[in-house]
């Protein structure tokens, strides 16, 4: 399977599948020097695995990373990192009477047309667990990015028809409740949604929203390898994601050209700052040192209990409930994983920034 290798100079390559013998990540390109532990990666796993709430899957997997290679003496060493989770509750029977039909919002149909052959446990590569190898090497990403005092920030926006308030919204507490809403009382709100979402078997998508902070500027190359580009490509990746948006993002059509545009002025130190960011960060692509700002819209879990109408092997029309462990919604799980798709893509840019000038390269070599 093609398709599994993310990067040009920060390049990972993914493997494993949901209910295989385990998930992991090789990462080359990773400067030396870098102090690097299993516990720096440990914490973004631990936020991204199943089990920890009542609005997630009961599915119970540690999600333990081991690293294999590229350290030595808790330092990078410049060769190529690998990273493994073992799988350790897996329950493949649950799939075993969904192997002949295709699931309503699944890659049962489109994997079958491409390769004539699936792995129907938990959806294999398609499946949502697949992402854990993602946030192992986003975790590396944010370390090293942490090193220049980027920060990268997500958190759920909206849960269904409920969002947040920007009166009432505190980044700062986005991990005091179990959806990771930095608005305490549209966290309420959206548990109660939920709740009443799972008494009725069914499920519900929501927004995604990212900010990073200290982003260096001049980062994404112009024409097709945008910043911009590169970040929506990455995060609509993520196999939950339907739509991505940067700075203002779709209600910039709605806007005039002075209400949109982010005026510039010069600042009491004499640099160069803009009224406004609905650009979100870039300008023609490329990062302008203002907060990188951008959105994910995620889907609504598509395993749910309710009854659904689908078509199988034989020929024949049926409904279905899909039973098993699944996430009445996948946002909050989902957050670190465009944390981590950011850093990715974000590390690769500034890593290529480096050879864009002749000055950049006297400093090093000079």
């Amino acid at each position: 399977m093609s398709g599994s290798i993310l990067g040009d100079l920060f390049k990972i390559s993914t493997w494993g599948e949901s209910h295989g013998k385990g998930l992991g990540v090789v990462i080359d390109g990773c400067p030396a020097g870098l102090e690097l532990s299993e516990e720096d990666i440990q914490s973004d796993l631990d936020r991204r695995k199943p089990g920890q709430s009542p609005f997630t899957t009961p599915r119970k997997e540690g999600d333990k990373v081991e690293l294999l290679s590229g350290i030595f003496k808790g330092k990078t060493t410049g060769t190529p990192i690998s990273l493994i989770i073992f799988n350790k509750d897996q329950r493949s029977k649950d799939y075993s009477k969904l192997k002949d039909l295709y699931r309503p919002g699944h890659s049962d149909y489109s994997y079958d047309l491409k390769y004539g052959f699936r792995d129907y446990r938990g959806s294999g590569r398609a499946s949502g667990r697949e992402t854990a190898a993602r946030v192992a090497a986003g975790a590396v990403a944010r370390k090293l990015l942490a090193e220049l005092g980027v920060k990268i920030r997500a958190y759920t926006a909206s849960i269904g028809p409920v969002k947040i308030e920007a009166e009432n919204t505190k980044i700062e507490t986005r991990m005091d409740n179990f959806l990771y809403m930095p608005d305490q009382k549209a966290a309420k709100k959206a548990e109660e949604y939920l709740t009443k979402l799972m008494e009725e078997n069914n499920s519900s998508g929501g927004t995604i929203e990212c900010r990073v902070d200290n982003i260096p500027k001049g980062l994404g190359e112009p024409v097709f390898d945008k910043s911009d580009a590169l970040l929506a490509r990455a995060i609509m990746s993520i196999g939950a994601v339907k739509g991505v948006e940067i700075g203002s993002g779709f209600k910039a059509a709605e806007m005039t050209g002075h209400q949109h545009n982010d005026f510039f002025q010069f600042n009491g130190d004499g640099k160069i700052t803009k009224l406004t960011n609905h650009a979100g960060g870039t300008l023609g692509g490329i990062t302008d040192g203002s907060e990188l700002v951008l959105r994910a819209a995620v889907k609504p879990t598509p395993s749910i209990e309710k009854t659904q109408s689908t078509v199988n092997k034989s020929g024949e029309n049926i409904e279905i409930n899909i039973q098993g462990r699944h996430d009445p919604v996948i946002v909050p799980r989902a957050v670190v994983v465009v944390e981590a798709m950011t850093a990715l893509i974000l590390v690769d840019l500034l890593l290529k920034q480096m050879t864009t000038r002749l000055d950049y390269i006297k400093k090093v070599f000079g």
